[in-house]
């Protein structure tokens, strides 16, 4: 039981320490992505903070599996290095046993994937969708950042805003509009000291000015035409598009149980593809990790990388091969797994009685 315990602790936090640094890199480049997207405007800076909440469950639903996998790979790598390991096969301590414990470690961690796989990360996914049309669809006072050139959501003008007041009153806005004529440019610049953004029972959005003054005329003269006035409007965002069809990723596991579409099949063995991948990757990860003192900890990692990168390559692969219907449903992505368990309990038996023995008859065989 002490050994039970111990093998669990040691494991237990590297997987934890791996599992937070990747989360705190992938985090970190979805933030500057985000926050990329909000400076140009395309989502409002209020939301910057949800998007990232809403992607955390999606990225540990896919961090998980590797950091099991390559927590066992560091906290076994150094307990052969420290010859703690020779000290425990000397007691009796088997890897049949090392793996047994492992086994259970990834049965926990494998039900917490489920859990977020099957259901949280779904319903994230659903809530980011959401957000993203809503911020998509009402990007018009909320987009606006004083002190920038903006361009208008439907690309006919450039914008420029001093400052906008608390009451969501524009201060001192300039207007340009391109209009071709012919072979000559037609240029309309309004300038006006306020203007508020008005939304139309249609979805569309117009710019209303108030107390300007309007110039328009071609570039290539010199003459303008000056017009003083008290109200300018402008539309500047289309009709929004109807919402598109929800993406399968988003639905609800209970629907993809009821749905007999190749898409939601497709989806449906994904999401339980990644829980499952755990103990496949336990039973390859266990005798991967057995290397010599003078190897270090690291000696058999660059090989488990590969194989790891091999295995789930394979499965997006038999995903998108399902997707497009050139698999049959029943095969799916089961054949990914048969084939790493195959290679997990062969890496086992290895160096076993069973292992040796077969390994003989083959060998006499060729």
């Amino acid at each position: 039981m002490l050994i039970f315990r111990y093998l669990l602790k040691e494991t237990l936090k590297s997987q934890l320490a791996i599992f937070f640094i990747l989360m705190a890199i992938f985090i970190t480049l979805r933030f500057v992505r985000v926050l990329g997207d909000a400076s140009d405007g395309d989502i409002p800076a209020g939301l910057v903070l949800g998007f990232l909440g809403l992607y955390a469950p999606i990225l540990a639903s896919l961090v998980l599996p590797i950091s099991a996998y390559l927590g066992i790979m560091l906290a076994h790598g150094r307990l052969y290095v420290d010859s703690e390991m020779t000290v425990m096969r000397a007691c009796g301590i088997s890897e049949w046993y090392i793996t047994r414990v492992m086994l259970f470690l990834s049965l926990l961690i494998m039900i917490v994937t489920g859990a977020i796989t099957l259901y949280l990360a779904p319903m994230a996914a659903d809530n980011e969708y959401q957000l993203r049309e809503k911020a998509r669809n009402e990007a018009g006072l909320s987009a606006l950042i004083p002190g920038r050139f903006q361009q208008t959501g439907n690309a006919k003008a450039v914008i420029f805003v001093h400052d906008i007041d608390t009451d969501d009153n524009l201060r001192r806005v300039f207007l340009s509009q391109n209009q071709s004529d012919g072979s000559d440019n037609q240029v309309r610049v309004v300038y006006a000291q306020t203007g508020q953004v008005a939304n139309n029972t249609d979805g569309t959005r117009n710019l209303v000015l108030n107390e300007g003054v309007q110039y328009e005329g071609q570039q290539s003269a010199q003459n303008y035409r000056k017009v003083e006035f008290d109200e300018y409007q402008i539309q500047i965002a289309d009709k929004p598009a109807e919402e598109s069809r929800r993406k399968v990723s988003v639905l609800p596991t209970s629907e993809l149980w009821g749905d007999d579409t190749i898409e939601a099949r497709a989806e449906l063995q994904w999401r339980i593809a990644i829980p499952l991948s755990i103990p496949f990757l336990v039973l390859i990860a266990v005798p991967l990790s057995s290397v010599d003192p003078r190897q270090g900890r690291f000696g058999k990692l660059f090989p488990a990388i590969l194989l790891y990168l091999g295995y789930f390559l394979l499965l997006l692969a038999s995903r998108r091969v399902l997707e497009d219907g050139k698999m049959p449903p029943q095969l799916g992505l089961w054949w990914v797994h048969t084939i790493m368990l195959i290679i997990g309990v062969g890496l086992i038996v290895r160096d076993r009685k069973t292992g040796t023995q077969l390994r003989a008859w083959v060998l006499g065989k060729t």
